[in-house]
């Protein structure tokens, strides 16, 4: 069965899942997105610890998505043809290994290396982890196991940054590792002992290893060009030859995907304009909300702003990601009432104003004129996520849910990926020049974060105007798989095939 489809039956009990699987995929789901959302909050503590600057930190947030982006449908498909539990306790240990690689890191380039992996673990425990609750729920019974399991990973979104902050007070940047990592070995028992091992025996055998390969090659020199850009010039051989790559690797990944037996990407279902509508929603929603929480766990904790301690910038960041938890329940009924399309729409609208406010920062503002725009920005973004991920599988044959959702999974970590280098680049650019023509250090972070925050304006009004896109999805029903999603859109995770 497939989580994307309208698989419940109203009135139909269904199968519960046992209390092992429910343990061992939302505790994981859990502590992933805990320690998605923490990271940020961290970055100045590591900075200072290693000596990194927080330029170069920043590939500890993009490289954990790169890295997702590439794997996250070939740990799905490892899972089917393998074994989902043998893949997922796989994702388990990789993902205590890089705890404790960071946790000892004492360098920047350690703890980036070591986010990397941890993008891969990451994207190996959601992708099986529910296809682990897929197979074993039915009916309303799997409502309720996706409805846990989204709530859970808000609930780690939410925390994450308060954990991050009160550990680094206590027992510094590496206390959030260690415990995640306990946790996250924790559910191995727990999955060894009550999780039963399934397999897809339908699905070809084939991996394609090739297409998950091109993927990293197609991000890789994109984002290096994105992030060092403004350094090396725009139009030096650097930039230009970084492009040039991610042409070339463009290239071959296409010429690939239409050649192997079971592609990472259908290229066929790139021809459904609704499925294209909605993946790029997926993508802009994701990409606006990592990137602007990046931003402001920096501008918060920096002397010359706010001046905040870590714990202050993660309770900074509640209104945000509570005004995501408490939309979520609204938006089937605003779905059932305008459509797809419109409440897409809507909500692209509010977080283009929550981003366009935010344009306008000075650097005597306090923290209070940031809870508005944070607030319009998380509830936008809230009615964004789940409808778009329900029309993004809507919108295709039952054959064809899970190839969707593959590439709904790819487009919100490619998201996260690329806007949070891009804004780090116009932050540090903007701020820089400012800084150098003599204004105050305050004025000129102000100026930084205001200029980083036009480009996610634009690319929430980019947002709003290709929504239309999806108006053809308006009458359809979204299923309960796209709003766990939205529950859990703070950490860009969405449900994966299974069967």
């Amino acid at each position: 069965m497939d989580l994307q489809q309208d698989g419940a039956v109203p009135g139909d009990a269904g199968r519960s899942a046992p209390a092992a699987v429910l343990i061992a995929t939302c505790v994981s789901a859990l502590v992933v997105n805990a320690n998605t959302s923490a990271v940020s909050i961290l970055l100045p503590a590591i900075s200072a610890d290693t000596g990194t600057s927080l330029d170069t930190l920043q590939w500890a947030i993009t490289g954990y998505s790169l890295v997702g982006a590439a794997v996250i449908v070939t740990s799905g498909a490892l899972g089917d043809v393998f074994g989902r539990r043998l893949v997922f306790l796989g994702g388990l240990g990789l993902f205590v290994a890089s705890c404790v690689l960071i946790a000892l890191s004492g360098s920047g380039g350690g703890v980036i290396a070591g986010r990397a992996i941890q993008g891969a673990a990451g994207a190996t425990i959601l992708a099986c982890g529910m296809s682990l609750l897929s197979v074993s729920t039915s009916g309303a019974g799997q409502v309720r196991a996706v409805t846990l399991w989204g709530g859970a990973s808000a609930v780690g979104a939410a925390a994450g940054p308060l954990v991050g902050g009160v550990l680094v007070d206590g027992t510094g940047w590496q206390g959030l590792f260690w415990i995640d990592a306990a946790i996250a070995l924790a559910c191995v028992p727990v999955t060894l002992k009550g999780v039963a091992e399934s397999r897809d025996p339908e699905r070809s055998r084939s991996i394609d290893f090739a297409g998950t390969v091109l993927i990293a090659a197609v991000l890789a020199p994109a984002l290096l060009a994105l992030s060092e850009g403004a350094k090396w010039g725009w139009t030096s051989a650097a930039v230009l030859g970084c492009f040039a790559l991610t042409l070339a690797a463009g290239v071959a990944f296409i010429e690939v995907e239409r050649r192997v037996e079971a592609p990472l990407v259908d290229l066929r279902l790139l021809k459904n304009r609704v499925l294209i509508g909605a993946t790029i929603a997926i993508l802009l929603s994701a990409g606006v909300i990592n990137g602007l929480m990046y931003l402001v766990s920096l501008y918060f904790q920096n002397p010359a702003t706010l001046g905040f301690s870590p714990l202050q910038a993660g309770l900074a960041t509640l209104p945000a990601t509570v005004g995501l938890i408490m939309v979520t329940p609204l938006v089937p009924r605003a779905v059932q009432w305008l459509g797809i399309g419109p409440v897409i729409a809507l909500g692209f609208a509010a977080a283009t104003g929550g981003c366009a406010l935010l344009v306008f920062v000075q650097g005597d503002w306090r923290y209070g004129a940031f809870v508005l725009p944070l607030v319009l920005l998380a509830v936008g973004l809230g009615l964004v996520n789940g409808p778009a991920s329900s029309a993004s599988t809507s919108s295709v044959s039952a054959a064809d849910v899970g190839a969707a959702s593959g590439i709904s999974n790819m487009a919100r970590y490619i998201g996260a990926a690329a806007f949070t280098a891009a804004v780090a680049t116009v932050n540090a650019t903007v701020g820089e020049s400012r800084a150098a023509a003599g204004v105050s250090a305050a004025d000129a972070l102000a100026a930084g974060l205001s200029g980083a925050c036009l480009l996610l304006a634009i690319a929430s009004g980019a947002g709003m105007l290709l929504s239309v896109l999806a108006v053809r999805a308006r009458r359809r029903r979204a299923g309960p798989g796209a709003y766990g999603a939205a529950a859990a859109a703070h950490a860009h995770t969405v449900p994966v095939e299974s069967r």
